[in-house]
């Protein structure tokens, strides 16, 4: 059966589904027997395959006990899975959109990023993150478990299959001293390193380009196999994701402008080279 999973809700959901069954060590047959659920149906509610209704989705979080906050989390998912767009404006409440960036990282085909103050999350050292997210004003505990997240999500870019990334940002990105001087230049040799593997694009902006629309913020561009494409755009207070067909088009030229504005691969790592002395 063909996958479903175009909505940014829908993925978020049924991830978090199977999260939660998963964190209480139940097994999928184990759980649809306890609820007299057909096993196929609930795997294929996890999947993403279909969309559970509702009160589907109350039976099962009430039965495995899910604490309240997770519940109305999932509740409200629910109720707007068919929603092309998405706005999760609850930044304590971490696991609604980052379920979603996860599963759209995992399943994409393509990834592409463009930044124009920072460094993209999926090419980030763990000591440059670790700057960003002490910086973000969430205590310790938060920012220690944000960053294994980050760091694991990284994992998608290695390995059999790797997830194809272009990543574009800006000369600022990579000038810009974040941390100290020893955490930077571990940085850009990062980078550099990164540049130079087969599935992954890496092109910078210089900063004598002047204004242009990719200067109104930071997004990410995940193109499916099957699916319609989803962006993602980030804030401090809130991530939004967008699946109109109209807007994706709007994202995918804006795409081609700031790579017509960037310099060449070897460019690139010829800027990050001179950085990295």
């Amino acid at each position: 059966m063909k996958s479903t999973l175009s909505s940014p809700g829908l993925r978020a959901l049924s991830a978090s589904l199977r999260e939660v069954r998963e964190a209480r060590k139940l097994g999928l047959r184990e759980l649809a027997r306890a609820l007299e659920i057909d096993p196929r149906l609930l795997s294929q509610w996890e999947l993403g395959i279909r969309v559970p209704p509702v009160e589907e989705v109350a039976r099962i979080l009430g039965y495995l006990r899910v604490e309240q906050p997770t519940t109305r989390r999932l509740l409200y998912l629910a109720q707007h899975t068919k929603e092309s767009n998405w706005l999760d404006s609850h930044p304590a409440d971490l696991p609604a959109a980052l379920t979603a960036v996860i599963q759209c990282e995992r399943t994409a085909s393509l990834i592409t990023n463009w930044s124009p103050l920072i460094i993209p999350g999926l090419l980030q050292t763990p000591d440059y993150a670790r700057v960003l997210l002490a910086a973000s004003g969430i205590s310790i505990e938060d920012a220690d478990a944000r960053l294994v997240v980050r760091l694991a999500r990284q994992r998608i870019l290695s390995g059999p299959k790797p997830i194809r990334l272009n990543a574009i940002m800006s000369e600022l990105a990579v000038r810009e001293v974040v941390g100290d001087e020893d955490i930077m230049s571990d940085q850009i040799d990062h980078l550099l390193r990164l540049a130079l593997t087969s599935n992954i694009s890496v092109r910078i902006v210089p900063a004598e380009v002047g204004y242009h629309p990719g200067k109104s913020g930071m997004f990410a561009l995940y193109e499916f196999p099957a699916d319609p494409a989803v962006v993602l755009l980030e804030h401090h207070h809130a991530s939004a994701f967008i699946n109109e067909l109209d807007a994706i088009a709007s994202y995918r030229k804006l795409v081609k402008v700031l790579l017509g504005k960037a310099l060449a691969e070897d460019a690139s790592r010829g800027l990050l080279r001179e950085l990295a002395r």
